[in-house]
């Protein structure tokens, strides 16, 4: 019985061992990610910052008229709702998940007719067995940003608002704080608000800009890009998310298996040790007899 129960703890450690290996290399995949995204995103912050002021330069001096800045009575909303495709990430889906699900069902309980725009495989799957309307989905996207998903995705969402599909477009994402903290946020998209980007406004005010052409053509010129960039830097925040929240994950898992690992090797040597204590007894109690 000794025997045995050494047969089934070594094939417990090389089972925890192998997945050990997994984790790591996993781990290791996601910090790779995670660099390249984070560089990615901090490269693009200072052209996003500064597309903004102008943004802001413009909206305050110009009288907008672009449907973009429409505000409607809200009948209709669209929610925006990034995770990922795959799991192994933690609590990364479901924090995200449990604020948009809050978010929606408070919109359909105040009698506005909602549905869910799912960027991650877990999004669509995670609403559709819910029974929520699903408007658009992508599941292909497995973490990697580019300027033209941001586009398809920013482009999916001025076309039905535009459109008069819905009157308010939101985004449920996990903005990236730092590689230990991701945290969930619900933030209006469309119509745009002069209003909600106040960071840089007091240096705005300060610069006066020489505009050529004019500033309404430098505005319907902007705007597009300022929207798109908009877009595609929620998208990396999320999907630099992603890859902190997994490379996390995957590093507390590689550190449990080890000491798993431990645990079942002491417990093998303390099964092994009491199999020859046990031989040496009989062995002696043999001789004695003799």
């Amino acid at each position: 019985m000794a025997g045995a129960g050494v047969k089934i703890l070594n094939n417990r450690i090389r089972s925890v061992g192998n997945t050990q290996q997994i984790t790591k290399a996993m781990k290791m995949v996601a910090a790779s990610k995670l660099q390249r995204s984070q560089g990615n995103m901090l490269a693009a912050r200072p052209y996003s910052r500064k597309l903004t002021e102008l943004m802001q330069q413009l909206a305050g001096k110009t009288d907008i008229g672009h449907p973009l800045f429409e505000v409607r009575p809200v009948r209709k909303r669209l929610y925006l709702v990034i995770a990922s495709d795959k799991g192994l990430c933690g609590s990364y889906n479901m924090n995200v998940l449990k604020v948009a699900q809050k978010a929606i069902d408070a919109s359909v309980e105040s009698g506005v007719e909602t549905a869910v725009y799912a960027v991650g495989k877990k999004v669509a799957d995670f609403f559709a067995k819910r029974d929520y309307t699903v408007y658009e989905k992508h599941t292909e996207f497995g973490g990697e940003m580019n300027s033209e998903r941001g586009k398809l995705v920013g482009d999916t969402a001025v076309g039905c608002f535009l459109s008069g599909e819905f009157d308010e477009v939101r985004v449920v994402y996990a903005s990236f704080v730092s590689t230990m903290t991701q945290q969930p946020v619900d933030q209006p998209l469309l119509p745009i608000a002069p209003e909600a980007h106040e960071g840089d406004e007091e240096d705005s005010r300060t610069i006066d800009y020489i505009w050529e052409p004019s500033q309404a053509d430098m505005f319907d010129a902007l705007l597009p890009l300022y929207l798109r960039n908009r877009v595609f830097m929620t998208l990396s925040e999320a999907f630099t998310s992603e890859h902190a929240a997994r490379m996390t994950s995957m590093a507390a898992a590689t550190e449990n298996a080890g000491e798993m690992i431990r645990t079942l090797t002491i417990q093998r040597n303390r099964e092994r040790q009491a199999a020859i204590t046990s031989e040496l007894l009989d062995i002696v109690g043999g001789a004695n007899a003799l």
